[in-house]
């Protein structure tokens, strides 16, 4: 019988504690004017994992589209050809590239100088 007594008085305790850090919670928001954020909004949002502001997000996505379609001009730009069912680089298109190039006269953009 003499636990009963000591859970009631641990749950007394207990309860007690709860309503005194509640109370000292209420009183550094108001002291600090702060607000607490709900769980609802920390949690990661797939369009914007680290939490930028509307501006800084729009402006990251302008800067990866820009990088995007800068990168696709230069993989377009690489000549590949399908063999045995994986794409690889077509030395024989780079080749002819380069003696265009060099009956061009731009020769020295695609020769490694060792000066």
């Amino acid at each position: 019988m003499s636990w009963l007594f000591i859970f009631g008085f641990s749950l007394l305790v207990f309860c007690l504690f709860v309503f005194l850090l509640t109370r000292f919670v209420g009183y550094m928001k108001k002291e600090q004017n702060l607000q607490i954020e709900s769980f609802k909004d920390s949690l990661i949002d797939k369009d914007n994992p680290v939490g930028l502001t509307g501006e800084e997000l729009q402006k990251l996505k302008r800067q990866q589209d820009e990088a995007q379609r800068h990168l696709q001009e230069v993989i377009s730009k690489i000549p590949v050809i399908q063999k045995d069912g994986r794409f690889q680089i077509d030395q024989e298109e780079i080749r002819q590239r380069r003696a265009a190039a060099q009956s061009n006269g731009t020769a020295g953009t695609l020769k490694n100088d060792k000066n």
